[in-house]
C-alpha cells in the first residue's frame, strides 16, 4: 500500500485519533484535512485547514498540498465531509463514491426519492414547508416522524400522532434549525415519514466495486418508539436468525445500489417491519462516535484498519466467529450544567465492563434530544454471551450518577 492516507474530518470528530492510530499501525503516513486547526495534532499527524463551506477553494488547497506525492486512499470520518472527500478521491484517481451518491446520504429527502425509484422498502414520505405547518396538507397518515433534511444522530427527529403534535414538532425543529445556522432549502423544508413499527438494527459494512460486504449487525434491544429516538444500547453479534439477517443485508445492499454507492464504508439503520426490512438511514461512513470499538471487541480487528485496507484494495476476511460485545451510549436525560459524575469507579468495577468514557466535562451544558447533538459518554462491555453483556451495561449504568445544576440565563440574574 504505497503512499499516505488523506483523512477529511470536521472539527471535534471522535474519529481522527482512531484513524491516525490505524494508519500508523499499517505503516502509512496520514494527512488530516480539517475545518479547524484545533483538530490537528502535530504529534499524531500532519494536517491542513480548509473551509468546508467553500468546497472549490478547499479542493484546490488540498490538491496543492498533495502535489505529486503518492496517495493510498482518501477517507471521510463524518457525514459533513463525505462529498468533499469523494471529490478529492476523484481528482486523485482513487477508489471513491460518485459525488451524486454521497449527496444522497446528506439529504434525507433525495435519498428517500432514490429508494422509491429503485423499489426499495421505504416509509411513505413527503416534504412540508415550514411556512405551511399551520395548515398542513399531509398525505402520510398518522403516526408520522418529522425530521430535518440533513441533521444526524436523531437530532430534531420527532414522532407525531396527530395534527397538534405535528405542529408542535415542526415548531421545535424550526428552532433547532435556527440554532444550527442552516439556510436555503434545508432550512425551509422538513421531511415527514410514516412511522415504522418494529425492532431496529444497525448494519456495518463495506462496498467493494459495487458489492456489499457485511462486517456486523448491531441489535438495538431497547424499543425506539418515540416521541424522540435517542439510541442507547448496541449489541453484537445479532440474535437475528440467519434468514432474517440475510433479508436485512439484501435490503441494505439494494439500497446502496439505489444510492449509487460503490466503494467504501457503509453504516445503515433499518427496522424489521411486518412487511420486511425498511431502511431508515444510510451513510457513506463508519459507525459514529466511539462505537467502532465494538468491531475490535467482537471481531478482534480494528474497524479503522479494516476500512483503510479496504480502500487500498485489500478486504480482510473477518471470519465467522464473533464474540459478544456491547456499548451503551450514555443518554442525556436532564438539561443543565454538569457538576460532576459520581459512581464512576464503582461502575468501572462491574464484571465484564471493558471501559467507560465520559465525554462531557464538568461545567459544560447538557442538552437532551431532540435539541442535543451529543452523548454524555460510552460504556463498553464484553461477556461470554449476549445476555451477560447486556446485563453488565445496565448494571454499570445504574451505578452512575450525573449531578447537574440549572443553567441560569442572564435575565434570571
Amino acid at each position: 500500500m504505497p503512499g499516505f492516507v488523506v483523512l477529511v474530518a470536521p472539527s471535534g470528530s471522535y474519529r481522527i485519533a482512531a484513524y491516525s492510530a490505524a494508519a500508523q499501525a499499517l505503516g502509512l503516513p496520514i494527512l488530516v484535512v480539517s475545518n479547524s486547526e484545533h483538530s490537528l495534532v502535530p504529534d499524531i499527524a500532519n494536517g491542513i485547514t480548509v473551509d468546508f463551506e467553500q468546497p472549490e477553494a478547499a479542493l484546490e488547497i488540498i490538491l496543492a498540498a498533495v502535489g505529486n506525492k503518492p496517495v493510498a486512499c482518501a477517507l471521510a470520518t463524518d457525514d459533513s465531509c463525505v462529498e468533499l472527500c469523494s471529490r478529492i478521491a476523484q481528482q486523485l484517481n482513487l477508489p471513491h463514491n460518485k459525488t451524486d451518491a454521497t449527496r444522497l446520504t446528506q439529504r434525507k429527502d433525495l435519498g428517500r426519492a432514490a429508494l422509491a425509484r429503485a423499489g426499495c422498502n421505504s416509509p411513505l414520505f413527503q416534504l412540508v414547508a415550514l411556512e405551511d405547518i399551520d395548515t398542513p396538507q399531509l398525505t402520510v397518515p398518522y403516526p408520522v416522524v418529522v425530521k430535518p433534511l440533513s441533521l444526524a444522530a436523531s437530532r430534531g427527529v420527532i414522532r407525531a400522532n396527530n395534527e397538534a403534535e405535528f405542529t408542535a414538532a415542526c415548531r421545535r425543529i424550526d428552532a433547532i434549525l435556527e440554532s444550527t445556522g442552516a439556510n436555503g432549502f434545508k432550512r425551509q423544508q422538513l421531511l415527514v415519514e410514516s412511522y415504522i413499527d418494529g425492532p431496529e438494527y444497525a448494519v456495518e459494512g463495506f462496498m467493494v466495486d459495487g458489492d456489499f460486504r457485511l462486517l456486523t449487525i448491531f441489535d438495538k434491544p431497547e424499543p425506539l418508539s418515540g416521541p424522540f429516538f435517542e439510541e442507547t444500547y448496541y449489541l453484537t453479534p445479532t440474535r437475528l436468525s440467519t434468514e432474517l439477517q440475510q433479508q436485512l443485508v439484501d435490503e441494505i445492499e439494494k439500497c446502496c445500489h439505489a444510492y449509487g454507492l460503490e466503494q467504501g464504508p457503509v453504516h445503515a439503520e433499518a427496522r424489521l417491519s411486518a412487511a420486511g426490512p425498511v431502511l431508515l438511514e444510510l451513510a457513506a461512513r463508519t459507525i459514529g462516535g466511539q462505537c467502532g470499538q465494538l468491531i475490535e471487541f467482537s471481531l478482534q480487528q480494528k474497524l479503522e484498519e479494516l476500512v483503510i485496507q479496504g480502500m487500498c484494495g485489500i478486504m480482510p476476511e473477518t471470519g465467522d466467529r464473533a464474540e459478544s460485545a456491547g456499548v451503551l451510549m450514555i443518554p442525556i436525560t436532564d438539561a443543565g450544567i454538569l457538576k460532576r459524575v459520581e459512581g464512576l469507579t464503582e461502575a468501572m468495577q462491574t464484571e465484564f465492563v471493558k471501559d467507560i468514557e465520559i465525554h462531557i466535562n464538568p461545567g459544560y451544558e447538557l442538552i437532551p434530544l431532540p435539541e442535543g447533538a451529543s452523548y454524555l459518554g460510552f460504556i463498553f462491555a464484553q461477556a461470554p454471551d449476549y445476555e451477560q453483556t447486556y446485563a453488565a451495561l445496565k448494571r454499570a449504568y445504574a451505578k452512575l450518577r450525573f449531578i447537574t445544576q440549572p443553567k441560569w440565563a442572564l435575565e434570571n440574574l
